[in-house]
């Protein structure tokens, strides 16, 4: 079967799912052509994207960011939570220094982040 090759090709394939989308619900059938087509081109993108526009991990600061987002946690909060000066917790989030090992704990047990995002690896 073919691939998709350039961001060109991409685009245009792209656009052609967004067409098949108005005409495909979840009440087409598995038979139906369009259906068929929209399966078909969405495995080609899928296929595209994951070679040539891999999802990057998140970085420690993203994901501290969209934990206090989710949690209503201010700095003032965080730093609070965390046991560290709210100056301290600002730089964390500018990305000027990195917690230290106990605080890394912290902040992977007290806002759930993954321990492989926290350590970077």
């Amino acid at each position: 079967m073919r691939t998709i090759q350039t961001k060109k090709e991409h685009v245009a394939v792209s656009n052609r799912i967004v067409e098949l989308l108005v005409l495909v619900d979840n009440s087409t059938a598995n038979d139906d052509k369009n259906f068929i087509e929209l399966d078909l081109l969405s495995d080609l993108v899928a296929d595209y994207e994951e070679a040539n526009e891999p999802i990057q991990a998140p970085t420690l600061i993203e994901v501290m960011k969209l934990r206090m987002y989710e949690r209503g946690l201010n700095q003032k909060r965080l730093s609070e939570l965390l046991g560290v000066s709210t100056s301290r917790v600002s730089e964390y989030l500018t990305g000027k220094s990195e917690p230290s090992l106990k605080t890394a704990r912290d902040i992977s047990q007290k806002l759930d982040i993954d321990p492989m995002i926290v350590l970077g690896v």
